[in-house]
């Protein structure tokens, strides 16, 4: 589905990934995490098409991103960045809508299956009571929702999210990842940037970790999320013990770890989380 191979990218003359090899087969959901600055956000702008690399390549379905048309792009794939941008007065209906416009005709006018696919949209991310309201006066998480709605109303193969949920209460995470993986069930290609290590490693069955621009670690999440692991990427001490309900690896940050705990991190830890599975 979406293939990257030996890409190096940036901003200006700021190099922020070198090298970064990773492939996204169709139907997986990623985990992307990795401490600040270590170019997460940076990797789903060049795998839409937005930032195109410096060096190396990125292919959609086995076409280089950069023979796609925009509205192509739109087509496959599906963003939604950290911050919804609610500067402009529309209401949050037009702003689901907007998610349409790839699939509209040439004029870009939506037509009643348009209407219908963003108002299904908005009630499965609980926002439909929000139709008529102005998106610049909603609050900072109900439009985050209504942007992931706008996203899943665009009906793409791959839907990018750059901490989709981060400004969500824990019950909307919740709800948001419980539908994300519907979707993922059904087919879509879903790739996750985020910081909350436990959400991660209960929803996505592969972690891809970035570190100072290159890929650190890439593999399923039993085999990536080890408390050896987690302190040498974040550089602190990481315990990791069993979720008592689904079983999946959780980790738990020791006060006092602080930085260059990796070396110390204690084996026993990381091999209990191997026998468990």
């Amino acid at each position: 589905m979406i293939d990257i191979d030996s890409m190096t990218c940036g901003y200006g003359s700021r190099e922020v990934l070198r090298e970064v090899s990773l492939r996204v087969a169709p139907g997986e959901m990623v985990g992307v995490l990795g401490p600040n600055g270590s170019g997460k956000s940076t990797l789903l702008l060049a795998m839409s098409g937005l930032l195109p690399p410096w060096q190396g390549s990125v292919r959609l379905a086995g076409q280089d991103l950069t023979g796609w048309t925009a509205r192509g792009r739109a087509q496959r794939i599906a963003a939604v960045p950290q911050r919804a941008e609610a500067s402009f007065p529309f209401r949050c209906l037009s702003v689901v809508l907007m998610g349409r416009y790839a699939h509209t005709s040439g004029w870009g006018e939506e037509g009643p299956e348009d209407l219908e696919i963003a108002l299904t949209a908005m009630e499965e991310t609980a926002t439909l009571h929000l139709a008529r309201r102005m998106i610049n006066a909603v609050s900072g998480g109900e439009a985050q929702m209504v942007m992931i709605a706008r996203a899943l109303a665009q009906q793409t193969d791959v839907v990018l999210l750059d901490e989709a949920t981060a400004s969500l209460d824990v019950a909307h995470k919740i709800a948001i990842f419980d539908l994300l993986k519907e979707k993922n069930r059904q087919g879509a290609t879903l790739l996750c940037v985020m910081h909350d290590l436990n959400l991660a490693a209960l929803y996505c069955r592969r972690l891809i970790f970035l570190k100072e621009g290159r890929v650190a670690l890439d593999g399923p999440t039993e085999a990536t999320f080890t408390a050896r692991n987690l302190s040498e990427v974040y550089e602190t001490e990481i315990q990791v013990s069993r979720h008592p309900v689904t079983g999946s690896p959780q980790a738990h940050f020791v006060p006092g770890g602080g930085a260059g705990a990796a070396a110390g991190a204690p084996a026993g830890a990381s091999e209990s989380v191997g026998r468990a599975h």
